[in-house]
């Protein structure tokens, strides 16, 4: 997709990831935090509008960091200044 490699699944990306960004309804949450917890990520992120407390507490009991319903860019901008 627009010149970047694509895989269809967190298992088959070759490098360690850091932080899943899930930009999904909130029903598809379960499936890509199981993923995140599979490939040892560090982290799972929520975009605006999408919550799974399930998942989140799911992933927060395998040591993930949790970020539920916030975008990513306003946050790190604000931390930023």
């Amino acid at each position: 997709m627009l010149g970047e490699k694509c895989y269809a699944r967190l298992e088959d990306i070759p490098e360690k990831i850091d932080i899943v960004d899930i930009f999904r309804r909130s029903e598809l949450v379960p499936e890509i935090v199981d993923a995140a917890i599979r490939i040892g990520a560090r982290a799972v992120w929520m975009q605006e509008g999408v919550v799974n407390e399930t998942s989140a507490e799911k992933a927060r009991r395998a040591g993930l960091t949790v970020i539920m319903d916030l975008c990513m860019v306003p946050e790190h901008q604000k931390r930023q200044r």
